[in-house]
């Protein structure tokens, strides 16, 4: 018997661990990706699920272009959980249907759901949900009844 003499079933292994490690390589190169658009998303519809609520300041609302040459509409905003000022952005170009973008006004209150763990992953607006409030809290105005009678009080 000679030791360098290789057994059928060594080569069947072999071959075997071999088109197994070609399939996972083919898998993963021909695989559906998720594109960005997906991704985003599936983040926002995470937060709707799962964030928790804040009070937030809708700083300022603009466009920027992007890396592809596309005008991205951008919704600045700032919030504050545990004594420290966030500062982020949504990109909001997508979401024609939920936003007007010339309806929102900066320096109005808005509400922010954020990742507990992660704050700075945050959103204002999503496809189901919308932290934009439609204007200020309107307080009732009561009319002034009649006056108290006051003469009592002065000197006589």
């Amino acid at each position: 018997m000679n030791a360098l003499s290789i057994n059928q079933w060594e080569i069947a292994a072999g071959a075997g661990i071999f088109i197994l490690l070609l399939a996972l390589v083919l898998w993963l190169l021909l695989r559906n990706r998720p594109t960005a658009e997906q991704i985003e998303q599936a983040r926002r519809r995470f937060l709707v699920q799962s964030g928790r609520l804040v009070d937030g300041m809708l700083l300022d609302i603009c466009e920027v272009e992007g890396e592809d040459g596309r005008n991205l509409t951008m919704l600045l905003y700032s919030y504050r959980i545990g004594g420290v000022n966030y500062e982020c952005s949504q990109e909001i170009t997508h979401m024609q249907d939920v936003v007007d973008p010339a309806q929102v006004r900066a320096g109005f209150p808005c509400t922010v759901r954020y990742q507990p763990g992660n704050p700075h992953n945050s959103i204002v607006v999503a496809e189901e949900w919308t932290g934009l409030r439609i204007g200020l809290p309107q307080l009732p105005v009561f009319e002034d009844p009649e006056p108290p009678e006051i003469s009592r009080l002065r000197r006589r």
